[in-house]
């Protein structure tokens, strides 16, 4: 059986996203853009596919904007919540 090719789509947009806002705000704390990554994907509805090729090509234009603006969103969020956090704890040590 073949499970190692079973991923969830969105793993791959929501980390470069998150390497991409990463970069803007310069960033480097590679736990905490791990945690970010996590927290984004927990916010996605899970899209468990083999092939990506094969995800994409079912996809319509407006389902693949709508996909991107969900990541960009989700990372955005997780960037806020994440960033809050390690504030709240830097405050209370």
């Amino acid at each position: 059986m073949e499970f190692d090719t079973i991923h969830n789509h969105h793993e791959r947009p929501v980390i470069a996203e998150v390497v991409r806002v990463a970069r803007e705000r310069g960033l480097t704390d590679q736990r905490l853009l791990a945690d970010v990554a996590c927290v984004a994907l927990n916010g996605l509805p899970p899209r468990y596919i083999r092939h990506d090729v094969d995800f994409a090509f079912y996809l319509t234009d407006a389902e693949r904007r709508a996909n991107a603006e969900a990541v960009e969103a989700a990372v955005a969020h997780a960037f806020d919540f994440v960033l809050d956090s390690e504030r709240r704890r830097s405050r209370a040590a």
